[in-house]
């Protein structure tokens, strides 16, 4: 089925985004792996399968519109030094998405692409309910119970 060719190229848009996500995740995943924090490398490296179901819905999407999902494109990467600055990058990446959502469900709303607006509000409520929120929390947690006892809490 031929697409509008505007939703077909905000799409790819959106690719890049979560494949984005999907290296920064995979990466912080791995550093906290090699520092012994544990329960952040399962909750994170869940994360990058997470961003790896999203891209995969938008390429299926793309190729039934009849475009060519673009997998060489991304967004600069926000690698933390340390678990903070890592936190707030990826709440920074998911913030982001969060907002380009926004925008093509928008966008696919107008033209009636009522099935393409379906898929991505799906995959709003993941980021803004899940991924988002998570780390919204695991930074209050730091505020509350200090670095160090977060830290520990981690391993």
């Amino acid at each position: 089925m031929q697409g509008d060719k505007q939703v077909i190229d905000y799409l790819n848009e959106l690719l890049a985004g979560e494949l984005t996500a999907i290296d920064q995740y995979f990466v912080h995943s791995r550093m906290y792996q090699n520092w012994g924090l544990h329960k952040l490398y399962e909750r994170i490296a869940h994360e990058v399968q997470d961003e790896t179901n999203h891209a995969d819905a938008l390429i299926k999407r793309i190729l039934f519109l009849e475009g060519t999902p673009n997998l060489s494109k991304r967004d600069p990467l926000l690698v933390g030094a340390t678990v903070p600055e890592m936190l707030k990058n990826d709440l920074a990446v998911e913030i982001s998405v969060v907002g380009a959502l926004r925008k093509v469900i928008a966008y696919c709303e107008s033209v009636r692409d009522y099935q393409t607006r379906e898929i991505l509000e799906v995959m709003l409520d993941d980021t803004e309910e899940d991924h988002a929120h998570w780390l919204e929390q695991q930074l209050g947690l730091i505020q509350m119970v200090g670095l160090e006892n977060y830290l520990q809490s981690q391993m």
